[in-house]
């Protein structure tokens, strides 16, 4: 970015170092480059004056011009308003302000014709706009009639006079001194085919546009290119990895072959197959894998993992698979330990409460090569824990890992980076996948194993819940075991603690005949793991649990889970809590608890559950709703640095910024070529803080 952009705003002229001060601390704005990127998020439509007989209640503004013909003040004290009774030629309405009243009355003058703007709201058959812009007609300028953009801003600004009419002035003075700055960052081959109009028009149309049709290609010229950006570096890191990152080729199966024809215990779907293939290609190709494997819960994401570590140790490699908690852990390992006992593999099992001698041993084991599949917590990245030959590294719910301890898996082999599987139980939508991990290859299970039921989902309110209760109590005579779990969020959680105990109580009422597990997350790791097992073994038939539950336990006998006040949970929540049950032959229920009265969005995350079980379209859904920022529990590289552009929204455009950022790719690997100049220009000018994530996902 040239030197100009870069220059502090305290400097533009109207700014000074007190708004400026404000500006970098209400909306983070240090320079001009960043004030220019401070988008409206909507605009006023200027252009257009109606009369008073066209004025309608749904109308969000309208600009009308009035003769004033009387004004009055009304009540008294706090109550006190000012009322200006104006007409034009169709009829009459009344404008109304309850502030600054002195200052307004020596402004309204008694036959003068004004414009006014604002927002009409109907009072028995006559209009009025409370507070509205106004101007004599005599001082309208030309220019008055367009597009007015609304800008983000805050109270503090407001106060010293940077509302969005404020900043929309300091951005007038900005643009006229920017304008002959601002240069082109896309090729002519690129602006041609996809007819983009250049970037200095889109700055200046995005904040002052002349009309609407101008608007829309300022709009999907600045989005198209935020999309290119991203894209072209995630494209450009997956091109450095394959030519740079060597990886061990890994190219034998015996042990497949033999875990095919003497243990596997059922038949792999087509999608697990097509899987296996795509991994295989990568762990024999010597060039180091990194692979996204996405699935629902309960799609035989393991199986495949393992079937991966197999082929790893048929080359004489050693694997590891590291879970976000002890529970997750000890059911991985308790998963594979019996299909690893039965092939003569050693397998160990390392968390946070694996005693020092048992440390000891699997220390020693892991350099000395006889350990051969280790699985565990984040104590797997602990510096001591050093591999002989670390070939393959599986990664379980990647997005509850950090960035720095994920990178540290890679450092388990000196003399090749090891092979990537990362695994995901997270549906993740395919634009979101497209900017967070475009530089990953990404595998999808979108089949179910065989005999597998979909889970019948239903949506009941509290009123029903003596039949819920009925519902229960005979899958409980069929031997089925049940969840009921209830919200647990952070800012409420005294309240949310108490509702779990009542729910408890009245769950141990409804059911005296039957133990009852209660898990949540104050209670001490000892406890909640007596009750887990205790559910696990059959031991008890209900478990009212919080969200604890929501990555671990697997009971192939529970099949129905409840899900208390559903609509406090997010959609890829009550997806994942929904993913515990159905994991037997059994036909297996999820019902939603909620109370009567739900928001918009609680409606549409609810029925969503009740429609689909295709954890993908749950997703898409969750993106609409949510928006991006936050989907993936933390905020990463690529969705962070949009500004304009919304991957909710602006899918159609992603896809072609993608397909534009390949083309050039394939045409121009280093980007060197003299046409695509400014592309180079622009890479070197972005932020420096662009995260490899092909280095440490």
């Amino acid at each position: 970015m040239p030197r100009f952009f870069d220059t502090k705003i305290e400097f533009l002229k109207g700014v000074g170092p007190q708004k400026s001060a404000l500006l970098n601390k209400e909306l983070d704005i240090f320079t001009f480059g960043e004030l220019l990127q401070h988008y409206p998020f909507r605009y006023e439509d200027r252009t257009k004056f109606y009369k008073i007989n066209e004025i309608r209640d749904s109308m969000e503004h309208v600009q009308v011009v009035a003769k004033i013909r009387r004004v009055e003040t009304i009540g008294m004290a706090r109550r006190k308003r000012l009322v200006a009774h104006v007409e034009d030629e169709t009829g009459s309405m009344e404008l109304t302000w309850f502030k600054g009243i002195q200052w307004v009355s020596k402004k309204l003058v008694i036959g003068a014709t004004f414009i006014f703007f604002g927002k009409p709201n109907l009072y028995g058959r006559k209009f009025s706009i409370a507070h509205p812009e106004m101007e004599p007609l005599s001082e309208a300028k030309e220019e008055k009639s367009f597009y007015q953009p609304v800008y983000p801003t805050t109270e503090k600004l407001r106060i010293k006079y940077l509302d969005s009419k404020g900043i929309s002035k300091i951005m007038g003075l900005l643009l006229q001194s920017a304008y002959p700055q601002i240069q082109e960052t896309l090729p002519a081959t690129i602006m041609t085919r996809f007819n983009l109009i250049s970037k200095q028009e889109a700055m200046r149309q995005i904040h002052f546009p002349e009309n609407e049709d101008i608007l829309q290609k300022a709009r999907f010229r600045l989005k198209f290119e935020e999309f290119f950006f991203v894209q072209l570096r995630l494209l450009k890191l997956k091109l450095t990895r394959t030519e740079k990152y060597r990886g061990q080729q890994l190219g034998k199966t015996d042990l497949v072959g033999k875990f095919y024809s003497e243990h596997l215990p059922f038949e792999l779907t087509n999608a697990q197959k097509r899987v296996i293939k795509e991994s295989f290609a990568d762990m024999r190709s010597g060039r180091q894998m990194n692979r996204l494997v996405q699935g629902d819960v309960g799609s035989g994401k393991t199986m495949v993992a393992f079937i991966c570590a197999l082929i790893a140790i048929s080359s004489g490699a050693q694997t590891c698979l590291m879970a976000p908690t002890e529970i997750l852990a000890n059911q991985h390992y308790e998963g594979l330990k019996e299909y690893a006992d039965k092939m003569d593999l050693s397998i160990e099992l390392l968390t946070g409460s694996t005693k020092k001698s048992v440390r000891r041993r699997i220390h020693e084991q892991l350099l000395s090569g006889e350990l051969q599949i280790l699985i565990g917590t984040h104590a797997l990245l602990e510096d001591i824990v050093q591999f002989q030959n670390l070939g393959l590294a599986i990664v379980d719910e990647q997005h509850r890992f950090g960035v720095a301890q994920r990178a540290k898996l890679w450092a388990k082999n000196k003399n090749f980076y090891p092979h990537v599987l990362v695994m995901t139980a997270t549906p993740i939508p395919r634009t979101l996948a497209m900017t967070l991990y475009g530089d990953l290859d990404i595998s999808v299970i979108d089949e179910l194993p065989a005999g597998r039921k979909p889970i019948q989902t239903v949506h009941r309110f509290d009123k029903d819940r003596l039949k819920v209760f009925g519902f229960m109590r005979k899958e409980i005579e069929l031997g089925r075991q049940i969840y009921v779990v209830y919200p647990l969020i952070e800012e409420s959680e005294k309240m949310d603690l108490k509702s779990l105990m009542d729910g408890y109580e009245s769950v141990c009422r409804a059911f005296p005949q039957y133990p009852i597990s209660i898990v949540h997350g104050n209670q001490k790791a000892a406890d909640k793991e007596f009750e887990m097992q205790r559910f696990v073994k059959g031991e008890t038939k209900i478990m009212v649990a919080t969200t604890v539950i929501e990555v671990g336990v697997n009971v192939p006998n529970a099949s129905v889970m409840i899900i208390e006040n559903a609509e406090r949970f997010g959609l890829s929540q009550l997806h994942q809590l929904r993913g515990r049950v159905g994991r037997g032959a059994e036909q297996s229920y999820c019902i939603l608890m909620s109370k009567y009265e739900l928001s918009k969005d609680s409606r549409v995350r609810l029925d969503t559950m009740v429609r689909t079980n295709n954890g993908f379209e749950i997703a898409d859904v969750d993106l609409k709703l949510r928006g991006p920022g936050d989907l993936m529990g933390t905020q990463q590289s690529g969705v962070a640095d949009l500004i304009i552009a919304d991957l909710s929204k602006d899918a159609p455009i992603l896809t072609l910024a993608r397909d534009a950022a390949q083309n050039l790719i394939a045409e121009d690997p280093e980007i060197s070529q003299p046409q695509n100049a400014m592309v180079l220009r622009q890479i070197k000018n972005q932020k420096k803080h662009a995260v490899n994530w092909s280095r440490i996902s």
